[in-house]
């Protein structure tokens, strides 16, 4: 199998081809960033040749994301001893959550599991092999959580010093994972906005690969397409609906564009339709997609949900590009309120066993939102995407209540009463 890429002996990387989503012009192996032109995002092009052959590659065996190496904008030089086990998630059916849902089968991919604790780790591990094999000093990211985090695990594998810049909303319980990797977390006053900025500035400015994982780079967010290739070797039938929850839609972007992939290869006869969750504080995307026009930043941020309160302020065709995803699927955007999507986290927990954040738990809650509202009509299979572990929230640290019993004889009691051994 080969894509069609250049490579430099004398630099030792290979090139590849860039697009504009705006204005279609061609780069070949561009710095991350927007068109220089139009301020669009970029799309590597991968040319696949005639040689391919996608049944050796989808085996129905899965491993971990890099079994796809071949279909991402990095050599294998590069990305050999990177790999943590990132991918490969399981795909969980769901029972309980179902009554909230509406739907006769859904089902759970579990994103939570990843090494660092979220699907982050999809597009970071690709983002920091790229910017390892084109010779980085280090790599820098804006951050509400999940992706400082990422970004640490993988520039830490690869020896690389990383630089994570969070807004003053950020959780910082979910911080620790950077931390703990030896990654320099910065604070700025503001929302995700102001930190990405920051980023980015500092990017250009230094010289760093900036692997935030919006769509300011084009490389990294490849890595997303491996949830559609897991989707497709994991289920006997495409989905009906993915549900994802979305701050600027990278993830559900890749997930389209990989369903597209397998579409091209003649694997699928069709493209699942796809679900953009937002929450009602933060919903740039939703509120476009309800009133048909074009994403405009967010004013003000008024959610408690983390990790996808991105009011897309200064980078809004982020979401324009997102939105292309959804209606082109066939797709919604939906706003849900907290309340929903906190109550469809407890539903996880208590009647799952899946304990995610309350970003992950979105999907759920947007699902549900969605069967409501008449987008999904309980046929065919629900995926939703549970995107972050809950053990990095600390709002659910913080309600954690610890019942004091004096000796045995009171705790049997207790437990008794709560079997209703005692009537």
């Amino acid at each position: 199998m080969r894509r069609s890429q250049t490579y430099n002996d004398e630099t030792d990387h290979a090139e590849w081809l860039a697009r504009c989503t705006g204005c279609g012009i061609r780069r070949r192996n561009p710095m991350p960033d927007y068109c220089q032109l139009c301020g669009s995002p970029l799309e590597v092009e991968l040319d696949y040749r005639e040689d391919l052959h996608p049944e050796r590659l989808f085996d129905g065996c899965i491993t971990d994301l890099w079994k796809y190496e071949d279909l991402y904008p990095v050599s294998l030089r590069h990305s050999v001893d990177l790999g943590l086990g990132e991918g490969g998630t399981p795909l969980v059916r769901i029972s309980k959550a179902t009554q909230q849902i509406g739907v006769e089968e859904a089902w759970c991919k579990s994103e939570h599991l990843n090494p660092s604790g979220s699907f982050k780790d999809r597009s970071a591990a690709v983002g920091v092999a790229w910017a390892r094999e084109r010779g980085y000093p280090g790599v820098i990211c804006a951050s509400s959580g999940n992706a400082a985090g990422a970004t640490a695990t993988y520039a830490a594998r690869a020896g690389l010093p990383a630089y994570v810049v969070i807004s003053s909303r950020a959780p910082k319980s979910k911080l620790a994972v950077a931390v703990a990797h030896g990654a320099r977390v910065f604070s700025v006053a503001g929302d995700f906005s102001r930190a990405f900025a920051a980023a980015r500035e500092a990017a250009a400015e230094v010289g760093l690969a900036n692997v935030t994982t919006t769509y300011v780079n084009c490389y990294a967010y490849e890595g997303n397409k491996s949830v559609a290739y897991e989707l497709y070797e994991q289920m006997e039938v495409v989905p009906e609906w993915v549900v994802v929850p979305v701050g600027s839609g990278p993830l559900l972007y890749g997930v389209w564009k990989g369903f597209r992939e397998l579409h091209r290869f003649g694997l699928i006869d069709r493209i699942p339709r796809l679900l953009a969750v937002q929450p009602e504080g933060c919903a740039p995307i939703a509120r476009a997609f309800a009133s048909g026009e074009e994403v405009k930043p967010w004013s003000r941020v008024d959610t408690v949900v983390s990790g996808i309160d991105d009011p897309l302020q200064g980078y809004e065709r982020d979401g324009t590009l997102t939105l292309v995803a959804v209606r082109e699927s066939g797709g919604a955007a939906l706003a849900v309120p907290d309340a929903e999507i906190l109550r469809a986290g407890r539903v996880l927990a208590h009647e799952e066993g899946m304990f995610v954040e309350p970003a992950a738990a979105a999907s759920v809650a947007g699902a549900a939102a969605a069967k409501r509202s008449g987008y999904i009509d309980g046929s065919g299979a629900v995926v939703c995407l549970l995107t972050g572990h809950g053990l990095k929230y600390q709002g659910a640290r913080d309600q954690v209540e610890l019942e004091t019993v004096r000796d045995e004889v009171e705790l049997v009691g207790a437990i008794e009463k709560d079997l209703g051994k005692d009537a």
